[in-house]
């Protein structure tokens, strides 16, 4: 990237390793220079929670506002009804309608965490795209908006194309979506002056197409700003895990799961995550990403401490390092462990540990517990398991007990 920019959100971008790809670097910038800025993000509510891979795009609507500018978070109300087939191999499911607003209710929780929403010019606002696209008339929406859509050139976004070419179905109401999406920009610009859209570099057809719409029906001229599609140093998809998705609400995935989860960062991504999902200096990043040996580590905690404020704040962030130390230096129990509770019928007359270390998620199947207990991965208490065929029963449950995988995993069962 040889482009200087004037801006200083536009710097950010580019020296924290944010930018995949800009329509136009110099007319943004240009914008960018000249004052507040409204910009969206969208977020389709397919889930419940967001999870760490949608973090990079949080993190960018954060520095937006942290320097100057108005960010604008879309919940897709509207579109998550069709359903986003960029990249997908099959179709998304259909969710309800009382589905998406409850997804949309648990969404919203985590924005105001780095995001302020108040009446100042850079006040951040929450939207949601059901407001202009239920209503829609679709003859009108055919005639006004659709005629400005070139199929062969909808056909050419790989996106599109390597559904096609892998023979792989794409329904009609998939096709949508992209035109859906288009028109959000629009109705952003519109409505709320909107100047550009962000999101991974997936989403590139869809803003391009935003942009060409606006054009064609508004004559404005708006920009579009993509992030890197992460994937850790090897080569696995940013936000999950082997024990699933990084979700980012607390009722989810518990503080001490998440900061565990940075701890964890393999060292040749410690430098980057700094850079990319903590406000410290870059200097200091490089410095904390180029240690060596042991005290990589050290940068590791940061890195944890860093995010896991950022999300749930300094008390969480103090609490899950400190449990961290007494699990792993001093064979504690940890009051911040993730937590399994077991009733009294559930134990009936015995308990297996093969069904205990299924339950609390440290395995996903028998033969995978068997597995962990005779090459002496599974503990018990801070003590090796020997024994796959341990059953345990209600007096010895009367205590919390800890399970543990390997050296990172551990989960405590009470009785109910």
């Amino acid at each position: 990237m040889t482009y200087h920019p004037k801006s200083e959100f536009m710097a950010v971008m580019i020296q924290r390793g944010f930018l995949a790809d800009c329509t136009d670097y110099q007319g943004l910038d240009e914008a960018l220079s000249k004052g507040v800025t409204p910009a969206y993000i969208g977020f389709d509510a397919t889930a419940k929670s967001l999870h760490v891979g949608s973090l990079i795009q949080i993190m960018m609507l954060r520095w937006l506002q942290k320097t100057g500018h108005k960010p604008i978070t879309l919940m897709g109300g509207g579109t998550t009804k069709v359903g986003d087939p960029s990249f997908r191999a099959d179709e998304r499911p259909l969710l309800t309608e009382t589905q998406i607003n409850d997804n949309i209710t648990g969404i919203k929780r985590v924005f105001e965490s780095y995001i302020s929403y108040d009446a100042g010019p850079t006040g951040a606002l929450m939207l949601n795209n059901a407001e202009w696209l239920e209503n829609l008339n679709y003859l009108d929406f055919l005639r006004d908006i659709g005629r400005h859509f070139s199929v062969n050139r909808m056909l050419s976004f790989e996106s599109v194309k390597s559904r096609i070419d892998r023979e792989q179905s794409l329904s009609f109401l998939e096709f949508n979506y992209m035109i859906l999406q288009a028109y959000d920009f629009l109705e952003l610009n519109r409505r709320y002056g909107c100047l550009f859209q962000m999101g991974g570099s997936d989403q590139w057809g869809n803003i391009v197409n935003g942009i060409d719409l606006t054009r064609r029906v508004l004559d404005h001229e708006i920009f579009g700003l993509t992030s890197q599609l992460l994937t850790t140093s090897d080569g696995k998809k940013m936000g999950k895990s082997l024990n699933g998705a990084i979700w980012l609400n607390t009722d989810m995935l518990s503080p001490y799961e998440f900061w565990q989860f940075w701890r964890n960062t393999t060292d040749a991504d410690t430098g980057r995550f700094l850079k990319l999902y903590t406000e410290l200096p870059i200097d200091e990043c490089d410095r904390l990403g180029a240690l060596a040996g042991s005290e990589i580590n050290d940068a590791k905690i940061i890195l944890a401490n860093e995010a896991t404020t950022l999300l749930h704040g300094k008390m969480a962030a103090q609490t899950a390092e400190s449990t961290s130390r007494e699990v792993f230096e001093k064979g504690g129990m940890g009051d911040e462990l993730p937590t399994f509770k077991l009733s009294t019928q559930d134990v009936g007359d015995g308990i297996s540990i093969v069904q205990l270390l299924i339950r609390s998620g440290l395995a996903t199947t028998g033969k995978e517990a068997k597995r962990l207990i005779s090459e002496d991965g599974a503990k018990l208490n801070d003590a090796p398991l020997t024994d796959a065929g341990l059953v345990l029963k209600v007096a010895d449950l009367k205590n919390p007990i800890k399970l543990s995988k390997g050296k990172k995993k551990h989960a405590v069962i009470h009785l109910l």
